[in-house]
């Protein structure tokens, strides 16, 4: 098996600006491009690969065929586990909250989603919303919510490129205007809506009642980077759902992972090799390397790296892990 370049499915919604086709290169007759899914499985949109001998072939469908390279870590997912995407917010995202896995195989026969965020870009001023302020009661939530006093009682937060947030299910949250960003999350497109700035769209009150942690969020500190010769990578998170890396190489090592990787490439141009064949890749592009490849890179770029880890294994499965530094 071979790494394979992907074509992401683009999404237009309202709020959608016009930088993931400007910036990033993606094609879409979409006059907005909201947000682009760079690495899906899931039905409202999914992935396609891009160029050679499966070129055409959705990536679901290509690992029905190839369940191997999704890895071991896989295996106590009914599904494909995660979602990667690009979101340009040209304008404010609707105040929500997703659900975690309980309330959604309940309630929605589904997966909750549980996110991470990664700013690639912001304008001066940005902010994103990030929890209460202070604790509520279920009482105050709604009151506020009727009285459209809601947004006195959220955390608004400035952001910068470069800052990590970890939003678990239950936390309410919204991207703001001038936002360009990066999301890993769970392959689930549930989303209950509290306020969406009189725009007219519908609103989901009581699941968001019965779903939101009523407290401040909490954003884990980041790992220390590792420095070694020809790269950085840094952990953005370790959880049963995901784990990501944030990585800068000039000319990596090889390795090799029990799971499937994921490159969405942020800056900079490079190429992959792999038996004796060369992969270029670039800023937008989207690369899926399949279980068990080894794959060196070798020029100048910035990527998000998503793949599956040991994290919420159970212990009792006994898998042996190969793992050398790798891109």
């Amino acid at each position: 098996m071979e790494p394979l370049k992907l074509k992401a499915a683009c999404q237009d919604y309202i709020w959608g600006g016009t930088r993931l086709r400007e910036e990033f290169g993606k094609e879409s007759d979409l006059e907005r491009l909201a947000e682009s899914w760079e690495l899906s499985c899931h039905p409202d949109g999914e992935s396609v690969i891009a160029s050679g001998e499966y070129e055409g072939m959705t990536l679901k469908a290509w690992l029905e065929e190839n369940p191997d390279a999704l890895g071991v870590y896989c295996e106590k997912f009914d599904r494909f586990p995660v979602l990667v995407k690009l979101i340009d917010a040209k304008e404010n995202l609707s105040l929500q909250v997703h659900p975690d896995n309980a309330y959604a195989f309940r309630n929605e026969h589904d997966w909750g989603k549980t996110e991470l965020w990664y700013i690639i870009e912001a304008e001066p001023g940005a902010e994103i919303i990030y929890g209460f302020k202070d604790t509520l009661t279920k009482e105050q939530f709604r009151f506020a919510i009727e009285h459209h006093t809601i947004l006195d009682w959220v955390n608004h937060v400035p952001v910068k490129a470069g800052d990590v947030f970890y939003i678990p299910a239950g936390t309410v949250h919204a991207i703001g205007k001038g936002i360009l960003l990066a999301e890993i999350q769970q392959t689930s497109n549930l989303t209950y809506r509290i306020y969406d700035y009189d725009r007219g769209r519908e609103l989901h009150i009581e699941k968001a009642l019965e779903v939101t942690r009523l407290t401040p969020a909490e954003n884990p500190p980041l790992e220390p980077p590792v420095i070694r010769e020809g790269f950085t990578a840094q952990y953005l998170k370790r959880c049963p759902f995901f784990t990501v890396q944030k990585i800068t190489a000039l000319e990596s090592s090889v390795g090799y992972y029990d799971s499937f990787r994921h490159l969405l490439i942020l800056d900079g141009e490079a190429f992959l090799e792999i038996d004796g064949k060369e992969l270029p890749i670039k800023k937008g592009d989207s690369i899926f390397i399949p279980a068990g490849v080894f794959c060196p890179v070798k020029g100048k770029c910035t990527a998000l790296k998503t793949f599956m880890s040991y994290t919420g294994v159970p212990t009792d499965r006994n898998i042996r892990i190969k793992e050398r530094i790798i891109l």
